[in-house]
């Protein structure tokens, strides 16, 4: 029997023992790759997180910078109600004969056109009486003083003893009022 030389055991031996390390050089590749590829897929989730957070974070100050500017005059605000107040009881508190006495028209034109003004100006700005009288207590807009017997049925409001405010969709002053109780 002849062999040749491709044939030749020894030979074969060789090839394998040359291919041994290009197949582990080829298997050590290919896992580098796979090890490369969820690094790639690591980094690019963690970029996406990254790039969401940051937009959150642009939202979130956006709205903080747009309710500052909303909100921004709400403490003014209160302060300033309580000017309001002192003139509507001074304007309720004119009795009509001074009203029509000549001598006093001018000042009672004058209060009655600073009301106005004023509610010109909180209505400029959001600013908006809460309803109340005859409504039922809400005790997110009005704060109950009192309970008072009367025909309207129960937890009515019967009386108001401070207006009550909102500055655009935010309480900014509670009305003082008086509820309805079943008459004894």
């Amino acid at each position: 029997m002849c062999m040749t030389e491709t044939n030749d055991p020894t030979d074969l031996r060789e090839e394998t023992a040359d291919a041994a390390p290009e197949v582990a050089e080829h298997d050590a590749s290919a896992e580098r790759i796979a090890e490369l590829e969820a690094q790639l897929a690591e980094a690019k989730q963690g970029t996406l997180y990254a790039q969401a957070e940051v937009q959150n974070v642009r939202r979130r100050a956006e709205k903080d910078a747009a309710d500052a500017r909303t909100y921004a005059a709400t403490s003014f605000a209160r302060d300033v109600l309580s000017v309001a107040d002192n003139l509507e009881r001074g304007l309720a508190a004119i009795p009509d004969d001074l009203r029509a006495d000549e001598k006093m028209k001018g000042l009672v034109t004058g209060l009655e056109a600073t009301g106005r003004e004023i509610q010109n100006v909180f209505q400029r700005h959001g600013i908006t009486r809460i309803a109340a009288m005859g409504e039922t207590l809400d005790p997110n807009r009005h704060q109950a003083m009192m309970e008072m017997p009367s025909d309207a049925a129960p937890g009515t409001i019967v009386q108001e003893m401070q207006s009550g405010w909102m500055i655009k969709d935010r309480l900014l002053r509670p009305a003082l009022v008086a509820v309805a109780k079943k008459a004894d």
